[in-house]
């Protein structure tokens, strides 16, 4: 048969990639089968994937839709190895590296296995068993999702607090108040991570005579960085300071 499937040894090249199969004289029509397995004998099975992957690009440079093509055909000379050194006799004086190739001929089926899309010789039972155990799979996963999503939302419900018409930069004030209050110790209370935290809460749990409160509109109200307040930074007028929160006494 012609050599297509295979990165071939270019004849006499003393630096070849180390996948390429062939002899230092190159590629013998006829051999691409034993000399792709011989080198694969020689490779350790976490390269596996990196092995097939070289010939295949290769293959895939001339014949852009021939995947299922190439994988039938290192399927097939896989097998036929495989059958080859079950039917020898066990009792030959190379039965110790038989079993030793038989390994890793097994271990590459294996690998093939893993990337296969087109069944290839595998029984109706063999499928219905990989489809179930996929089902079951993504039942594992459906479920582990929900649990996630469950989660996730128990804080989310529906309603808000409304806020009378026309009060809502006196909440604003309050939120400000809240952030500069300092505990006995001369600790703050609260820590926000971001002033947009802020923005997000009053968005999110809050509404203006039961409309919604736009978020880029408070900004002015609520900068990214308080050291740094930029030129759109807005005061609370002091018509809407109605509150003043104050450390209570500790009673005696």
């Amino acid at each position: 048969m012609p050599n297509k499937y295979f990165k071939a040894h270019e004849a006499y090249d003393l630096n070849p990639h180390r996948y390429d199969v062939g002899t230092i004289i190159g590629l013998k029509n006829g051999y691409e089968d034993n000399l792709f397995i011989r080198k694969l004998f020689t490779l350790p099975e976490q390269e596996y994937p990196a092995y097939y992957g070289y010939h295949l690009t290769y293959y895939l440079g001339k014949e852009p839709e021939g995947e299922e093509e190439f994988f039938t055909f290192v399927w097939q000379i896989v097998l036929r190895r495989i059958n080859f050194i079950e039917h020898k006799n066990p009792f030959n004086s190379s039965h110790a590296l038989d079993m030793e190739l038989l390994d890793k001929l097994t271990n590459f089926q294996k690998y093939l296995r893993s990337i296969d899309q087109w069944h290839t010789q595998k029984t109706l039972p063999e499928i219905i068993a990989d489809q179930h155990a996929e089902i079951r799979k993504q039942q594992s996963e459906i479920a582990r999702l929900k649990s996630e999503l469950n989660k996730a939302t128990t804080l989310e419900k529906e309603g808000y607090i409304n806020i009378r018409a026309g009060r809502a930069h006196t909440l604003y004030d309050i939120i400000h108040q809240l952030q500069d209050i300092k505990l006995p110790d001369k600790l703050e209370l609260l820590y926000p991570a971001d002033q947009i935290i802020w923005r997000r809460m009053i968005c999110k749990f809050f509404r203006e005579d039961h409309k919604e409160i736009n978020f880029h509109t408070i900004h002015r109200y609520f900068p990214t960085d308080k050291r740094n307040l930029g030129n759109k930074y807005k005061e609370i007028d002091q018509k809407d300071k109605l509150l003043t929160i104050v450390i209570a006494k500790k009673r005696s």
